[in-house]
């Protein structure tokens, strides 16, 4: 038989049970004690069976994994440090668009300012200060004892008014300008300039002494030379005007020294050629009537009279090609009873007909240029 202690001891047990909360089994109401709330229990109730029942929204075999950061609150000034940055970035994206990207990363370059316009000087009018200056020359190296006045009258008009119309001569003796040769003009100071001019003079000397009751020697008329004369102007009212007395200079004994001017290349075989053409030609020339050796549509005056054609000494054609050619010729004329030889620049053309062609004259130059 059953122990009657032992069967008060699990009813004892089985009480305890039911008085703890804690002990009661998930899913079931608990047994209210006598005098207890029905509103409490019944919430006690509720609260067990939520506790109970899986949440549909959820899997109740997964678990949400924790938040890895905490949501902080953002100070008020952060956030104006911000938008204050956003705005500057979106004018920054403003200005590339009106001003174009490229030109901040590869700048225009832009030329350089033109220097300042140096205003030039007028040139100096050196036909005028020419012209005035041989007038001046031949009036001032022409002079007659017999008539000073003549110098006088023609020196009062290319000097300033109330200048001294002797100009420095003594007012003896005699001399003729014969060519007056205008040259260079060099600009100085103040408007003023030197003018170059050469003269050829004659000068007449007197031969002997006075004989008794003569009041001259025998005249004797010397060699006409060529003399320099550099004369002061001044450009002054939209006129050149002689400033005085000019000083006499001596002419270079030799010109300067030529650059290094290269020959055309010759044409032997074509010089062959048209040797006859050329020889034809220049006694044609001498005798005044060309027409028939030259080409068609050509007109070449004749040579000067007194000029006795003796031959051609030399003729060389240029190098070239076409229907145009040029070449040297060297000629001797007989002028009185001397001969001298000279040189042209002989243009020839080639002319064609139905029969045959062949070089005729164009045109002659003097010179080898």
């Amino acid at each position: 038989m059953p122990d009657p202690g032992d069967w008060e001891r699990k009813k004892a047990r089985k009480k305890g049970k039911a008085a703890s909360p804690s002990s009661a089994t998930p899913g079931t109401v608990p047994a209210q004690p006598a005098g207890a709330n029905p509103w409490e229990s019944a919430a006690a109730t509720l609260k067990a069976q939520q506790q109970t029942t899986p949440t549909p929204s959820a899997p109740a075999s997964k678990s949400e994994p924790a938040t890895p950061w905490a949501t902080v609150d953002e100070k008020s000034s952060t956030a104006a440090l911000r938008k204050l940055g956003r705005g500057v970035l979106w004018g920054v994206v403003g200005l590339a668009v009106i001003t174009g990207v490229r030109s901040w990363i590869i700048p225009n370059q832009s030329d350089a300012p033109p220097p300042a316009a140096v205003k030039a000087a007028p040139a100096y009018p050196s036909d005028a200060a020419q012209a005035a200056a041989a007038r001046f020359a031949r009036a001032y190296l022409t002079w007659n004892e017999d008539d000073q006045d003549a110098r006088a009258a023609a020196l009062a008009a290319l000097l300033p008014k109330d200048s001294d119309t002797d100009a420095g001569w003594d007012g003896r003796g005699r001399q003729d300008v014969l060519t007056v040769q205008p040259g260079a003009v060099t600009p100085t100071t103040q408007g003023q300039a030197r003018v170059r001019v050469d003269v050829l003079i004659h000068t007449t000397e007197e031969e002997g002494t006075p004989a008794e009751g003569k009041k001259k020697a025998t005249p004797a008329k010397t060699a006409d030379r060529w003399i320099g004369l550099e004369v002061p102007v001044v450009h002054t009212a939209g006129q050149v005007v002689v400033t005085g007395a000019p000083g006499m200079v001596g002419l270079p004994a030799s010109g300067p020294t030529l650059p290094d001017l290269k020959a055309p290349e010759s044409d032997a075989a074509f010089a062959q050629q048209t040797e006859g053409t050329v020889s034809a030609f220049f006694k044609a020339y001498a005798g005044g009537d060309t027409g028939a050796v030259t080409a068609p549509g050509a007109t070449i005056p004749p040579v000067p009279a007194g000029m006795t054609l003796v031959g051609v000494t030399s003729w060389a054609a240029n190098a070239g090609t076409g229907t145009d050619r040029t070449g040297t010729a060297r000629v001797m004329w007989k002028v009185g009873e001397a001969q001298i030889e000279q040189t042209y620049q002989v243009e020839l053309t080639r002319v064609a007909s139905a029969d045959a062609e062949r070089w005729q004259v164009v045109d002659v130059h003097g010179g080898a240029a």
